[in-house]
């Protein structure tokens, strides 16, 4: 080497060419900064949307009330009234008769009723005493008495002795109320203008949480509101024979109805879905 040339000395500042990366850390902001806890804590949680609650139970939903009614389609597919007449005039005596009496007791009763007096003409031609021996076993005889014989008078004076079939004529009639109008409109003149509302539709109805009331009148609305009118008479026949058969009033036999799941009644014997303290009769 020539004497008088000493070598460049590389720059401490590190910016010369070749030299190595700088050591100093970071600054906050680069994007390579490693996570600690304290920035994690710092960060805003990520917002998660809320779950849709789930939506409230309607015991007048249609999908159950069709379940209902395919439940008393596989129970009592072809049920009909069950006291026993030939006309109509036989069943405005039959229902007249079935007031706070079991339907049982009253088809005890008629046939020999009806053998002794065989047309609504006999029946208007006797006074209401001489008819009291005949029904007293079915109670309350003395003013069944009077509604039958009054109800024959009038189809004899006013309809020419042939049973009205409109619901206001029928109206007119002593001792029909509209229960008997519905049962005689429905069963033989097949015109669903009403549902029969027995003991056994007020406490069923009331049960399944069909109906809030214990009016007859306000339950037959509530139900007409949800039943397809088509039905109004099977509806009505079906629950009547469901409360005879297995949701009796004292121990229904809940493990063997085919609407135990739909059913969240207060008094049921047996149960695999929740119980509602208002469901009751």
């Amino acid at each position: 080497m020539p004497r008088g040339n000493t070598p460049r000395q590389p720059s401490r500042s590190g910016r010369h060419e070749g030299a190595q990366a700088s050591t100093r850390p970071l600054p906050k902001s680069s994007p390579t900064r490693p996570l600690t806890v304290a920035s994690v804590r710092k960060s805003k949680p990520t917002k998660v949307a809320p779950k849709k609650r789930a939506s409230a139970y309607d015991p007048l939903a249609p999908e159950r009330v069709r379940a209902i009614l395919d439940g008393l389609d596989r129970m009592y597919p072809n049920v009909t009234c069950a006291l026993t007449h030939r006309n109509a005039w036989e069943l405005v005596v039959a229902t007249i008769l079935s007031a706070q009496c079991t339907d049982v007791r009253v088809n005890m009763v008629t046939p020999v009723l009806f053998e002794k007096y065989p047309t609504v003409k006999h029946f208007a031609a006797l006074e209401p005493e001489e008819l009291e021996p005949d029904i007293r076993s079915t109670g309350f005889f003395r003013n069944k008495s009077k509604s039958v014989v009054g109800a024959a008078r009038r189809v004899v004076s006013d309809f020419g002795g042939i049973v009205p079939q409109t619901m206001e004529e029928l109206l007119t009639l002593p001792g029909v109320a509209r229960k008997t109008a519905n049962v005689v409109l429905g069963t033989w003149f097949k015109k669903n203008e009403g549902v029969v509302v027995d003991t056994h539709v007020t406490r069923i109805s009331r049960r399944l949480e069909l109906t809030k009331h214990d009016d007859a009148q306000k339950i037959e609305q509530d139900l007409m509101q949800i039943v397809p009118r088509e039905r109004w008479t099977q509806f009505s026949h079906q629950v009547i024979w469901h409360g005879r058969k297995l949701c009796v009033a004292r121990g229904p036999k809940c493990a063997e109805c085919a609407l135990e799941k739909l059913c969240h009644a207060a008094d049921k014997t047996w149960s695999t879905v929740e119980i509602h303290k208002n469901a009751k009769p």
